[in-house]
């Protein structure tokens, strides 16, 4: 059983911040990668958390990741912004993408924001959390290397390409939705290559397009999508909006966010803020009219509960991280110059 250590969410923090300075990054880079990280280990995605410090570390280490980007930000008209990431981390062009865009969605209703030679950028629901509290509904999708076969197909085209959405509430926190569209995390298949264990039929194709319940056939196949054809139209939509609109790589492009080797994964991001301005101006209350209607019957829960929970544990305990990835952080954060 892996033995684990609880760690304070600023702590946390502090110590990945200081690793990635030791990897090259700048103080502010450092920071928004650190918080990223951490906020996503304290809402329960742990494969976004952590675990990434080893792959962003080596790439960071590689020149696969740029570590000294600087996140460049124009607009394209008066309500659509561009953010050039310079094949960097993904975290500090969304810091860069929405500081600009809710001020643009502020004065005009809405503001769209495209960011392009990007990098993995982790729980999504982090960013449209961030859209729904400053009080606008959100969206973001993201592009990740190649996946999941378009429907009928056996190579893979799309990513596993994820999806959020953010509604704010009154005196509530927002309704917050994230998920990607492959049917399981790709990161279980790898866990399974990893332990000699098979995985479940239904999972993953082969190369040839058969199902497989071997790990490293469906690594050299593809995922299967989230509700059959429909998934991968979701898919394809999601590759529209966060790659062909943002000039990004195609997910069939893009190289690995594990691999420390090879060019920069270079794909995008597309985020959207919207004003709640309803016609009749109760956009809050029918909002909550219509999640009453799903929480008053039995056995439901909303999107999101469980994220809350985690948060709000996290908030009061800390977080339990791995120990093999705490000595990581601190084994880098003692290389950092005094």
């Amino acid at each position: 059983m892996t033995q684990t250590r609880r760690i304070g969410l600023a702590d946390a923090t502090d110590l990945l911040m200081r690793a990635f300075r030791a990897c090259g990054l700048s103080a502010d880079a450092a920071q928004s990668v650190a918080t990223a990280l951490v906020a996503a280990e304290a809402e329960g995605q742990v494969g976004h958390g952590f675990s990434r410090l080893a792959d962003y570390a080596a790439q960071a280490k590689s020149g696969k990741v740029n570590p000294h980007a600087t996140p460049r930000c124009w607009n394209l008209s008066a309500t659509q912004l561009a953010v050039d990431a310079d094949h960097g981390f993904a975290f500090p062009a969304l810091d860069l993408a929405l500081d600009r865009g809710l001020d643009m969605a502020d004065d005009f209703g809405m503001a769209s924001m495209a960011i392009t030679r990007s990098h993995h950028a982790g729980a999504l629901s982090l960013q449209v959390d961030r859209i729904a509290r400053a009080g606008f509904i959100g969206l973001m999708t993201a592009n990740t290397p190649k996946a999941i076969a378009p429907w009928g197909g056996a190579t893979p085209v799309y990513g596993t390409n994820p999806i959020a959405f953010a509604a704010p509430r009154d005196g509530s926190d927002p309704l917050v939705i994230d998920l990607s569209l492959s049917r399981v995390a790709r990161g279980k298949v790898l866990h399974a290559k990893k332990t000699g264990a098979t995985i479940p039929e239904g999972w993953a194709l082969d190369a040839s397009g058969q199902p497989t319940t071997d790990p490293d056939a469906a690594l050299s196949g593809s995922m299967l999508p989230i509700g059959g054809a429909k998934g991968t139209a979701l898919a394809l939509i999601v590759e529209i909006l966060s790659a062909v609109l943002t000039s990004a790589r195609f997910s069939a492009e893009a190289s690995s966010f594990f691999a420390a080797d090879g060019s920069p994964p270079g794909v995008g991001q597309f985020l959207l803020a919207i004003k709640p301005a309803s016609p009749q101006g109760d956009f809050a209350e029918r909002l909550q009219e219509l999640l009453t209607l799903i929480s008053a019957q039995d056995g439901t829960r909303l999107p999101g509960d469980r994220r809350k929970k985690h948060l709000q544990d996290a908030t009061a305990n800390g977080i339990a991280v791995p120990d093999h990835y705490l000595a990581l952080a601190e084994d880098l954060a003692n290389t950092l110059p005094a």
